[in-house]
């Protein structure tokens, strides 16, 4: 089976970007921005294990590797961390969210 994927990737400073890229490289993938690549990805089975089991064969990781897949499951739109996790956005508190004065207005 095929699948098309997009995928994120944040290695660190002494990440293995060579062991990315020739895995990338392998499979086609195009360019979509630092760190953001799209191809198509065979499978036998398992899709998420396929591919994580795929990428760890190819790419030394380490505690800061950061791996995140975009791809359409059941005509939904999915995503998810296959290596590590969610952290604090550096956008946060950049925006007007909570910041309004609370105002009481009179319906009539």
């Amino acid at each position: 089976m095929k699948k098309f994927i997009w995928i994120s990737f944040d290695l660190g400073v002494r990440g293995d970007y060579e062991g990315m890229y020739s895995w990338l490289d392998d499979l086609g993938a195009k360019e979509c921005g630092n760190g953001v690549a799209s191809c198509w990805f065979s499978y036998q089975e398992d899709f998420l294990k396929s591919l994580k089991t795929d990428i760890d064969d190819a790419v030394s990781l380490d505690k800061r590797s950061r791996i995140y897949i975009v791809f359409r499951e059941d005509d939904k739109i999915k995503g998810t961390f296959i290596v590590g996790r969610r952290k604090s956005a550096p956008w946060m508190g950049y925006g007007m969210h909570g910041e309004y004065d609370e105002v009481d207005v009179d319906v009539f």
